[in-house]
């Protein structure tokens, strides 16, 4: 999960799913957590293990799409591309963002062999939760915002649903984010995901047989009381109390609602808003207006929340 200070916000990224969909009139609310693995459209640079991978203009975040004019797609194929080399220097082409850069490293003899001093992987996999289905296209969407690291939003070439179940709760406390804490409960993917946008992840799987509600448009939301669906215990989606505090239509980065946690039951299990919470669906007045996606670090009973019409758009 990406954690962004303002005063003091945190997206929620243990949440995820949707897929293509045209804006829907009529949608299933989710609240549902699932695991998810998502592939990588390159090989990922997290970590360094020296200093002259640096030096040489590498940075957490790049993505290796080749080694020496090679195309890479897994982090095996990395390794193996540099043992190959023999110490020799190799050639790595990165994408950071829209750009492309080539890079030369020298490797070094380790216990391992031939090493770079890079650590690399090739997918992200964690827990979700479900924003919303739509029963005429099989297409559904979660999180509310993107999956990201420093360099902006994960290239992705394909990611699999998976069953999962909430098993711990960290409680959220001022200054330390809580978090939702789950497992996946099989191995056989029961969806794919097809996008990966900065209002949240989309792709298809069979919905859920539940009842439909209304999509709310921006002008029929408004302060005041509202719900918010969300997975907080086993496998169980409960709706919890809150107040939705102020509207911000035009937010830029659409934040789009600020939301307060008044539930006491949500409070005393999770002090408000956690990781893991990104994607939970805002209902009012038996419509679905948005989701979850922010909490404020400082004060864990507020957050952040998108309109739901905002990452329809961004699925289509």
């Amino acid at each position: 999960m990406k954690t962004v200070y303002r005063i003091g916000l945190a997206a929620l990224l243990l949440a995820v799913i949707l897929c293509p969909v045209q804006a829907a009139d009529i949608l299933i609310p989710g609240g549902n957590t699932i695991g998810l693995s998502l592939q990588t459209d390159g090989v990922a640079v997290v970590d360094f293990s020296a200093e002259l991978p640096k030096r040489a203009g590498l940075r957490e975040g790049d993505f290796i799409c080749a080694v020496n004019g090679q195309p890479v797609s897994t982090a095996t194929q990395v390794t193996q591309a540099v043992e190959a080399s023999g110490g020799r220097p190799v050639e790595l082409t990165l994408k950071r963002g829209e750009e492309e850069k080539n890079v030369t490293l020298s490797p070094n003899q380790t216990s391992d062999g031939w090493r770079l001093g890079i650590l690399v992987r090739d997918s992200i996999n964690g827990i979700g939760t479900v924003t919303y289905y739509d029963p005429e296209t099989g297409s559904f969407g979660a999180l509310g915002h993107g999956v990201g690291g420093k360099s902006g939003l994960l290239p992705m070439r394909g990611g699999s649903v998976l069953p999962s179940v909430i098993t711990s709760v960290i409680k959220g406390r001022e200054g330390t984010p809580g978090a939702l804490q789950g497992s996946v409960t099989g191995r056989t993917a029961t969806g794919k995901i097809v996008k990966n946008s900065s209002c949240g992840i989309f792709g298809t799987m069979e919905c859920p047989d539940a009842g439909t509600v209304d999509v709310a448009t921006a002008d029929q939301v408004h302060t005041g009381g509202a719900v918010i669906r969300s997975n907080v215990r086993g496998d169980r989606v409960e709706e919890f109390e809150v107040k939705l505090a102020a509207i911000y239509p035009d937010d830029a980065n659409d934040r789009n609602l600020l939301l307060q946690v008044t539930d006491p039951d949500l409070l005393e299990l999770t002090g408000g808003i956690v990781q893991g919470m990104s994607g939970s669906p805002i209902l009012q007045d038996g419509r679905l207006v948005g989701a979850v996606t922010h909490v404020l670090v400082d004060d864990p009973t507020r957050g952040y929340g998108i309109f739901i019409g905002n990452m329809l758009a961004a699925a289509a």
